[in-house]
């Protein structure tokens, strides 16, 4: 498995030469002319990594041409490109560098030549050699290796990596922490162009969980860290818990970086501990965002975000919305300008009643000035929300909401004991710009009538799924399907913000904003029954720029469960989104194709995907 330097010549087989045009310095004596790779066309991918791994190609294009930096690089290169060949499993290439004609291995690193003008990298990989034997041993029950660590297979050197690798962390996930290497013997045969790779692994002793020990300062006081980390102490160790624990810190936003280390030595009873690092986030945030309809208006939204407000990494946030500025609709009276207002807090504490369970209580005050309702809103409210893995959420709460409505149907105010409850499911690669994976929402809100209304629940289901098409996923195929019943109440008892429209944004482009409801003898209200359904193709073709197709369908009903008695309308456009560092900006141009709600053309603009 030596290096071989020096060789005279190539064989006589097809080769490939790749050419760095040489670019003068401003000294001529330390100008590089010509950079040259010749490499047999054996393997494009084995060819391209070699040069890419060029620390003389690197240096050039650095712009640092002094010939000792030029001898320097390819002394030093010998070694690089060998573990490229390793990597793809040539055990008995030759490696010869020739700078103005000497081989660069006989240089002195010390030398000061007038100038480096011309330099030859040849490398001849010979045969790819093959496993005789690939063997790590001994195994944790269930651990598998990677199926290309195997006799016969090519023997790529990180195979060897991986399958130690594979080994260890099995013995890890069965509380062996300090499971570790013992011995590896590995011996390339080059008359036979085969690898014996065999690995030795020493297990250690079962390892249970000792104490979380914080190493840096924080301001989120450290019993907090403590509870929230929720490190099972005295428990077997599992690889998987301290992950979970690194995560509790992270997901509360009041650190900047969360580490875990293991110590390096146990305590009597095989008990480790967890030295923790972390650096606190800045402690205050604010935001904003815009977003812009042709026919609804702009909205405005703002939020200013404490993310450790009474030091236990408590959340506090603030959000100001004020939307309908510009409304082609207006507000429900006649001349009134379809201004809405909503001012909305919510307090999170981590870690109670549970590391993975989290105390939220919310208020929220709005005036929304509707085309159909206007309607002023008051609601308080406070629940528990628990993280029960990487993609599952649920939420439960209790709250009380008043409201003063008038609508078609007149003037009334609603009292309500609110019970939500609420499970969310994301897989999704990107929340902003997703291309797979899946999202699905289910909401279901018991209401409680504190007057003499009715009682009743409502239902809102949102699901999406988002697959790449062919191998290239230069398309991207999204879609959306959403559901929502009330169910109990009757229309004329149920508040409007909990009835159904359609039409905007958010279920039918190309609609005006909530177009479709229940028609009444004095306008529209709306309803209890909905169905929306959305599917966009979109289209990476490189750059910033990517167009989009898309087609929206919505229903909306009076009765509780969908029977087809209500009414339909669709549309469909196309757009186009803008990447940037914050998530796509969405430009989206849509028109009716079905349904008796609108006509024209709509424009819609905002930060992220439409769904």
């Amino acid at each position: 498995m030596g290096l071989k330097k020096g060789a005279l010549h190539l064989p006589a087989v097809a080769a490939s030469a790749v050419m760095v045009a040489g670019a003068f310095a401003g000294n001529k004596a330390a100008a590089l002319e010509n950079l040259r790779f010749e490499i047999p066309a054996i393997d494009g991918d084995l060819r391209d990594a070699l040069v890419d791994a060029s620390l003389i190609a690197a240096a050039k294009e650095e712009g640092r041409t002094d010939p000792q930096d030029i001898i320097a690089a390819a002394n030093a290169e010998y070694g690089n490109l060998l573990g490229v060949l390793y990597k793809f499993g040539y055990y008995s290439g030759v490696i010869n560098i020739s700078i103005d004609g000497r081989e660069a291995g006989s240089l002195s690193p010390f030398a000061q030549p007038e100038g480096v003008n011309n330099v030859v990298v040849q490398v001849l990989p010979d045969f790819i050699f093959g496993f005789s034997k690939a063997e790590v041993t001994p195994l944790a029950p269930g651990t598998e290796l990677p199926e290309e660590f195997a006799v016969g297979e090519p023997a790529r050197a990180p195979l060897v990596g991986a399958a130690a690798d594979a080994g260890i962390e099995g013995w890890r996930d069965l509380g062996y922490a300090k499971a570790d290497i013992a011995g590896e013997d590995i011996v390339a045969d080059h008359r036979t162009n085969k690898l014996s790779a065999q690995v030795t692994l020493r297990p250690g002793p079962v390892v249970t969980f000792g104490n979380l020990v914080q190493t840096t300062e924080s301001d989120v006081r450290p019993e907090r860290i403590q509870q929230i980390a929720g490190l099972p102490t005295g428990e077997r160790f599992s690889p998987e818990e301290l992950d979970k624990s690194a995560k509790r810190l992270r997901r509360t936003g009041a650190f900047k970086s969360v580490a875990f280390t293991e110590s390096e030595t146990l305590r009597q009873g095989n008990v480790m501990d967890i030295e923790a690092n972390v650096a606190d986030e800045k402690p205050r945030r604010f935001g904003a965002g815009i977003e812009l309809s042709s026919n609804e208006g702009v909205t405005l939204s703002s939020f200013w975000l404490h993310r450790n407000f009474l030091g236990g990494a408590e959340r506090l946030r603030f959000d100001l919305e004020v939307g309908g500025l510009g409304s082609q609709t207006g507000g429900f009276k006649p001349g009134d300008e379809g201004i809405d207002y909503e001012v909305a807090t919510r307090f999170e504490r981590p870690a109670t009643f549970g590391a993975d369970t989290t105390l939220f209580v919310i208020g929220r005050i709005a005036r929304e000035d509707e085309p159909n309702y206007l309607a002023d809103t008051a609601e308080l409210g406070f629940g528990f929300s628990r993280i029960v893995n990487d993609e599952l959420t649920v939420e439960a709460g209790l709250g009380l909401r008043y409201s003063d409505e008038t609508d078609v149907n007149g003037n009334q105010e609603f009292f309500h004991l609110l019970v939500p409850v609420k499970a969310t499911y994301d897989t999704r690669d990107d929340p902003l710009d997703p291309s797979g994976g899946f999202y699905a929402q289910a909401e279901i809100m018991p209401f409680v009538a504190l007057d003499d209304k009715d009682s009743g629940g409502r239902i809102h289901l949102d699901g999406r799924a988002y697959r790449q098409l062919g191998e290239d996923g230069i398309v991207t195929l999204a879609t959306r399907l959403q559901f929502g019943s009330i169910l109990g109440a009757s229309l004329s008892d149920t508040p409007q913000e909990f009835l159904f429209y359609s039409g905007g944004s958010d279920t039918v482009r190309g609609h005006p904003y909530q177009s479709l409801g229940v028609p009444q003898a004095a306008g529209l209200t709306g309803g209890r029954s909905f169905v929306g359904a959305s599917a966009e193709a979109r289209f990476d073709i490189g750059g910033n720029f990517d167009p989009v197709a898309f087609f929206d369908v919505g229903y909306i009903g009076s009765e509780s469960i969908y029977d087809d008695s209500g009414r339909w309308h669709s549309g469909a456009g196309i757009g186009i989104r803008y990447a940037t560092g914050i998530g796509p900006i969405r430009f989206d141009i849509a028109a009716p194709v079905s349904g008796d709600t609108g006509d024209g053309v709509q424009i819609y603009i905002g930060i992220g995907q439409a769904f």
